[in-house]
Order: C-alpha cells, then structure tokens, then sequence
C-alpha cells in the first residue's frame, strides 16, 4: 500500500461498510468485493477504512494480506478491527491482538465492553478488570507502533446506567495511549438532543478526543452523529448508503453532504465531494442491492420534482425548492410530468430533454393536455421518460415516429400433459416497403414478443442487436378488479450504455407490455440516430 495524500487530521470521516456494514441481512461480500469498495471509498476521500477482523474469519484475513499488495490508498488509512485480550490474560500473549499486528494495518479499532452490565453479563468479568483489558490492550498495540482507537459499545445505555463507570472506562482507554475513544449507541436507540447533552459531559470530564458511531434504530444516526459533532466529537463513523445490522448505521453521504455543505467544514479532498452520487451508486452494485431512489442527496429522486406549484417556482429560479444546486454531489434535478404537471413541469421537461417550449404556449398546452388524458387512463410518466419523450416528439412533429407498420401480433402459451412447455409469439409487419413475418420463442409471452419483434426488425436495425429488456414491472390499476382489471407495464431497456423507461396500459398484460415494448424499440432507434421511416 502506497500513500499519497491525506486529509487534515483534526477531523476524521471513518467508513465501517466492509465490517459494520457487511451485517447487514442480504450483504455477502468477497474479497475481490471489498477491495473494489475499498478503492472507491479511497477515491471518495475518506480517512479511514475499516476493513473487517483479521484472525476472527479467514475473508477477514485474506483481505488485509491482499490489500498489504493489491491496495494502493491515495487518501484512507486502513483500519483493522479487534477487541480488547480476554479476561484474565496479557495483551502480549493474546492471539487475537497478535493476529491485528500481523494485518499489517497502521490502524487498529478495539471494541470495549463500556456498560457495566455488560461487562459483568457478556464478559463474565469485574469492573476494574475490565479497565485492565482496556488499559493493556491500548499500551500493547501502541508499543507495535500502532494508532489505536477505542469502540466503547453500548455507551450511552451504560452511562444512562452507571456514568461514573462509562466515564472510567473513556479516561482508562486515553489515558493508555488511545487517539480517538468512540462513544457508540450500539443499540440505536438514542435521541438528538441526549446525544449531544452526553457527549458534551463526557469531553468536559475526560479531555479525550471523541468519536460517534450511531445505529440507526430510531431513524435518527445521521442526526445524532451531527448532534456529537455540535457537541465536540471530531470522528463520525458511518456506511456507504447506511448500510448495516439491523436497519443499519449512520449514512456516509448524508453525514459527509452535511458536514461539506452545511457546516462548511472541509473533510474531503478538494472535488471529491462531487463524486458522492456515482460512489454511492458503485457501491449499491458492488453489494448486489438496489441504489435507494430516495436517500438523501445521491438517491435518483433526491432533487425529482413533481407538483406543478414546484415547477412554476423552479423555472423562476431552482433554489426555491431545493435545499442545494445538485450538481455539488454530482446528481441533477429532475422534472416528473404527471397529471399534476402544469405548463410550467412541462417547459422545463422538455428543456431537460432538448426541447423549447417556452416560446410556443399552445404547444406546451397541447402536451399538458395529452399527459393528463393519458394518465387518466392508466399512464405513468414520471418513471417512464422515455415514453413522454416520444409523447413530447409526437405534438411536435404532429404525427407518431414509426420504424415500422404493425399488421398484427400473437402469443401462444402451450401447456403439456406434464406440465409447462413453453411460449411462441409471432409477429406480422411492414418496415421500409417489405412485409416481415417473425417468430419467436420466449420463457414468457412477453419474452417471446420480444424475440419476434427483435427478429423481424434487425435484419433492418442493426442497432436493435444492443438492445436489452433489464427490467420489467406490472401493476394492477387501482379501481379495476379481478381477471378484468386495466394493466400497466413498465420496462426498463439498455443499448449496453444508456437505460430508459416506457410504460403501456392496456386491459391485458400481454397488449400492455407490447405497447411498452414498441416504445422502447422506437426510443431506442431514434437514440442510435436513425430516423422514422413510416
């Protein structure tokens, strides 16, 4: 590991994703996971990377002694976790604390057990001997040449418990060498405002340098590792994207926008702060979980605005109704159109997508009118912006873009004597003066559709060999009932660079996903330059 810049120290933005974060339910990372996480939380600029438990779980161990070769840090200093020597024992003889030398990290995070109860219940050990295991731990690692910090778990439910005790447990750990002790709410359940009173008192009594690692049980970590930096702590350690045990951690984005931003205090390298939105979003796909569309600052509706009140004051100037430009995180507003949408959604839509229709209100009208006829029969555009686009293209060309004439489709789902057999489409139709008929075989009708449509076309489009269906949703509409009921479909399509959403309604699922489908094809030509030849 090569290390060329670092941040200032006399704050630190601590990352726990690759052990804290790794708890989470559905998070199974590998080796190759955690360096490529490792990486982009380097890039990001945070100062420390907590890497995982080195000795505890062989993943733990491979990882600090590929990262020892592979990792290149240009800004974060990796961290190793452990816990204080057992009951009983010597630091030096411990195999664990042995096995956090060995990792080779300059850095080392001990858990210490900081509410009596726990101590006497979990460690099955005295008060004063669990201040020994602090004490000794602390003095061992740092005669390694090792920085330490201290993980005091469940503090806050043990200085509400027994505060002389908790307190102890901080000086012993300063005292010893620690750098930096860290008041955890291990269980998430504080709130704001006893936070920032507790770690206020614990800094008056100790002098130590304190950190915050809040859990996000009450639905308030990100508030309440700001309410421990209002109170003196100068270490906040968090998750990319929050995630963690449980319901999570305290949120790395949220927490480093607030401190940038808001607070105006400088914990990133210069232009890093920019990359937010794409780390997170890396990350997301790292864990194999879907980006959240509404966490705060990175989240692809973090900056969507819908109401038509909002659009009319956006156009005016944006700030009125959004608390930062969004480019400062590197994410971009958004415009939904739906039936909310007044002239004024409808202008600034379409100049995201290229389109002037300031200058001609009849127009805007036009396309306002036809977005609320549509939506009243089922549409959605908000998620869908690919279908708007050519809804937007049609009022402007005054007719509908076509690479093809439709003559008819069918689908045939066969069932067997043992069971599912499988589907077939076909597909009749005209493109540039030639009649085609396809067919296709699918795991669907819909797949099937797509093959049949896909074959009959290519031939013709050669872009249409890029195109891919990644995704596809179906909706029952509301007020419609049973076997009858109006169907929405909604597809997400990729050219293997670019994705984009359209939407059909139609009283079956099958015509619903053709409409959707015939959406995507013709978006997607037009994408790759071709022009409509019907």
């Amino acid at each position: 590991m090569t290390e060329v810049t670092r941040t200032d120290d006399s704050f630190h933005v601590f990352d726990t994703t690759l052990r804290d974060g790794a708890q989470r339910e559905g998070i199974n990372l590998t080796v190759a996971d955690k360096l490529a996480i490792a990486r982009h939380l380097d890039e990001f600029g945070v100062g420390f990377i907590e890497g995982g438990w080195p000795g505890a779980n062989p993943r733990d161990t491979e990882f600090f002694a590929r990262a020892a070769v592979e990792l290149e840090l240009e800004h974060a200093r990796l961290v190793a976790f452990g816990a204080t020597r057992r009951a009983g024992g010597k630091a030096s003889e411990d195999p664990q604390l042995a096995a956090l030398v060995t990792s080779g990290a300059p850095v080392i995070t001990l858990v210490a057990k900081a509410h009596d109860r726990h101590v006497e219940l979990a460690l099955r050990t005295t008060l004063d001997e669990n201040l020994e295991m602090v004490r000794d731990s602390v003095e061992f690692l740092r005669s390694r040449g090792r920085r330490v910090f201290i993980d005091c778990e469940h503090f806050f439910d043990g200085y509400r418990a027994n505060p002389e005790y908790a307190v102890s447990v901080v000086r012993t750990a300063h005292e010893a060498g620690a750098d930096v002790v860290v008041l955890c709410d291990t269980n998430g359940g504080m709130l704001p405002g006893g936070v920032r009173e507790i770690v206020a008192e614990v800094l008056a009594r100790t002098g130590a340098r304190l950190g915050i690692h809040a859990q996000d049980d009450t639905g308030c970590a990100v508030a309440n590792t700001l309410a421990a930096v209002d109170a003196g702590a100068t270490h906040v350690q968090c998750t990319a994207n929050g995630y963690g045990e449980r319901v999570g951690n305290a949120n790395l984005f949220p927490v480093v926008g607030a401190l940038e931003i808001k607070y105006d205090r400088r914990v990133l390298p210069a232009g890093r702060l920019a990359e937010m939105t794409r780390i997170s979003h890396a990350i997301a796909e790292l864990v194999n979980l879907t980006p959240s569309t509404h966490q705060p600052y990175v989240g692809f509706s973090a900056f969507a605005h819908k109401a038509g009140l909002h659009a009319s004051a956006i156009k005016v100037d944006p700030d009125l109704y959004q608390h930062i430009d969004p480019e400062r995180v590197g994410n971009t507003m958004r415009m939904l159109v739906s039936d909310m949408a007044g002239r004024a959604s409808v202008e600034l839509k379409g100049k995201e997508l290229g389109y002037d229709l300031s200058s001609d209100r009849d127009l805007a009208g036009r396309v306002v009118a036809k977005v609320k006829e549509q939506e009243n029969l089922g549409y959605t555009y908000e998620s869908a912006d690919a279908s708007f686009e050519l809804l937007l293209r049609d009022e402007v060309r005054g007719s509908r873009d076509r690479f093809y004439t439709l003559e008819s489709w069918r689908t045939i789902s066969e069932q067997g004597p043992k069971g599912f057999t499988g589907n077939e489409a076909t597909v009749k139709l005209w493109a540039k003066g030639e009649r085609r008929i396809a067919t296709g075989e699918g795991n669907g009708p819909v797949n099937a559709l797509d093959q049949a449509l896909r074959a009959a076309l290519e031939g013709i489009y050669p872009p249409l060999a890029t195109f891919e269906l990644v995704d596809y949703k179906v909706r029952i509409l509301e007020g419609q009932h049973g076997t009858g009921s109006k169907t929405r479909v909604l597809i997400e399509s990729t050219d293997g660079s670019v994705t984009w959403s359209t939407v059909g309604v139609a009283d079956n699922v099958v015509a619903a996903s053709w409409l959707a489908l015939e959406d995507a094809y013709t978006y997607g030509l037009i994408r790759a330059g071709l022009e409509p030849t019907e």
